[in-house]
């Protein structure tokens, strides 16, 4: 049984001389799962044609195969989320999959669809170009702060609810704050409405455990290139049984209007590797047990809170069980509150103390978003507790 701490970054190719607390940003692939991808690649160049045309996705569909590589790759991703094959497809990230839905509903002059504003900002700003088409409008709700427990989440969706609300999307992980926000309350409220629900799960799947059809929402988009160990860029999009109907992709190609699987995968010709190399992550996770990787994260992320803050002499007031494997801490007062002032802390950490962490503004103060990871340790977040004091000092 393998030991998380900093002896696990023998398993990927970050520089050992840095501190890496931002592995939600945009993911960090295991070594093993790159040399997945580079044999793949070296693979479909010996007979490229074979590969893409014959093998891929059934655009020429190969005798020798009973099914398509991508049809073969996703059941393991299936089962690691929870879900039937036929109900999922690859996409390259998560905003693809939030277009395809978007682009694919038939809004009207006069509708609206609601965000909070917790949401990740390319979601919402995806939400604003397909409501623009159509003479829609996306209204954004206020969450409440400080978040005190999930019901107060859920009634600030319910009471933001209208007649004229066509969609609400909801973040499953916040990317700002980490709170974890409770999707099957907000899914039923809005269903009671008539209001269907598209989820962006981008920092889900390999923090959290994962049964998207048990949420009760109409789609999922999410990423496996963060949390769930694939290479960049891999994402999936799900979508309940009854609601694949007319989704079309964002690009259109060979599969248009031929239904859900043929609209996603019989596509332009792009790098099919990073799906095609998703079922190695979900291996390892196997063997380093999902459990285990999931409550080290937790905890690591938790006794980060707890000492960041003592640290700093700051206050977090959202309970443990609503984060995951990230958590922002509220930096100290000095050291500022604008987007200027976190790019600025940003950087220095990253060039003066060789540490990589998000700083983000969020309600009038700098907070540290902290990723656990099982190459991290208690060691990494004393460093950038300690840091950040140096950086404060040096603004005074």
């Amino acid at each position: 049984m393998v030991t998380f701490g900093r002896s696990m970054l023998s398993q990927w190719l970050l520089d050992p001389e840095f501190t890496y607390l931002n592995h939600g940003t945009v993911g960090a692939t295991p070594v093993r799962v790159l040399r997945k991808q580079q044999a793949l690649r070296d693979e479909m160049e010996r007979q490229p044609a074979r590969f893409m045309i014959r093998e891929l996705n059934g655009h020429s569909p190969a005798p020798w195969r009973t099914t398509t590589r991508l049809r073969e790759a996703i059941e393991p991703v299936a089962a690691f989320v929870g879900a039937r094959a036929d109900d999922l497809v690859f996409v390259p990230s998560v905003s693809t999959g939030l277009n395809a839905v978007l682009r694919s509903l038939p809004f009207v002059p006069g509708d609206d669809i609601i965000v909070s504003d917790l949401a990740y900002g390319a979601s919402a700003i995806a939400a604003r170009a397909a409501a623009a088409v159509h003479g829609a409008t996306v209204r954004t709700i206020d969450m409440p702060f400080p978040v005190r427990e999930p019901d107060q989440i859920a009634a600030a969706f319910a009471a933001a609810l209208t007649p004229r609300t066509k969609l609400a999307v909801v973040d499953h992980v916040s990317a700002t704050t980490g709170v974890v926000l409770p999707l099957a309350a907000i899914s039923a409220l809005c269903h009671r409405h008539g209001v269907p629900v598209l989820v962006d799960g981008a920092h889900a799947p390999g923090s959290l455990a994962l049964d998207i059809p048990s949420l009760g929402v109409d789609w999922y988009s999410a990423n496996l290139h963060k949390w769930a160990f694939a290479p960049r860029s891999c994402g999936i999009l799900w979508a309940a049984p009854e609601r694949k109907s007319g989704l079309h992709y964002p690009v259109v190609s060979w599969g248009f209007d031929q239904g859900y699987l043929q609209e996603f995968e019989l596509t332009a010709t792009s790098d099919p590797t990073p799906f095609l190399a998703a079922p190695e992550g979900i291996a390892l996770f196997r063997e380093w047990q999902l459990e285990r990787v999931l409550a080290y994260n937790h905890g690591l992320a938790w006794q980060a809170a707890e000492l960041l803050t003592t640290r700093w002499g700051t206050v977090l007031q959202t309970p443990r069980a609503m984060f995951g494997s990230m958590i922002a801490v509220p930096l100290p007062a000095e050291a500022g509150a604008s987007a200027d002032d976190a790019a600025r802390l940003r950087l220095a950490l990253l060039l003066d103390e060789h540490i990589e962490v998000h700083v983000v503004t969020w309600h009038g103060r700098l907070w540290a978003r902290v990723s656990a990871q099982v190459y991290n340790e208690l060691a990494d977040v004393e460093r950038l507790g300690d840091a950040v004091l140096r950086q404060v000092q040096q603004i005074a």
